[in-house]
């Protein structure tokens, strides 16, 4: 099946229109032929729920998403919602601390700041969307956390992949988003 790496490439190149043929030509030429054949630059957006895997985006899975993009020469642009966390982890035991944090904020801790709301994303401006996993999906994005099978899903988050859906535009799910 390979690494997360490889299937986490073979899903990017697949959101950008890409079969994988036999023998499966090296990263660089699919890189090039990319720029080659796609004169227009294709735009992604990349939705995040906070920073780290126990409360937020996990950012091996986050990070690993926008280093595949930004190789394949297309147009990230992040977004979070603007809302509190579901509670702060202690990352180093996994034991609940008493703070309070915002999604937002965490989620520009991974793009360097480069973050938009949630309530700014228009489907009609991408071409697709990816959620990296981590339980951030589970606690911010959604109640999967607390509810399982009975959860439901944030009203942007759940508008956002309706629009994406009813467009026929790719929706990128990684883990346990």
């Amino acid at each position: 099946f390979g690494s997360k790496r490889t299937m986490l490439n073979r899903m990017v190149m697949r959101t950008l229109g890409f079969r994988r043929r036999r023998p499966a030509p090296s990263v660089r030429f699919r890189i090039r032929r990319l720029s080659a054949v796609h004169s227009d630059q294709k735009n992604i957006a990349v939705i995040l729920s906070g920073c780290g895997v126990y409360d937020g985006s996990e950012v091996t899975e986050a990070v690993a998403t926008l280093v595949h993009l930004s190789r394949a020469g297309v147009k990230v642009k992040n977004f979070a919602p603007f809302q509190p966390q579901m509670h702060v982890i202690d990352h180093t035991n996994g034991e609940e601390i008493k703070q309070k944090r915002n999604v937002l904020t965490e989620s520009a801790r991974i793009t360097r700041g480069q973050i938009e709301p949630l309530d700014m994303l228009d489907v009609n401006d991408f071409d697709a969307v990816i959620f990296p996993g981590g339980f951030g999906a589970a606690k911010n994005l959604s109640t999967f956390a607390t509810m399982g099978m009975d959860c439901g899903i944030q009203p942007k988050v759940k508008l956002i992949l309706e629009k994406f859906s009813e467009a026929q535009k790719p929706i990128g799910l990684c883990c346990i988003a």
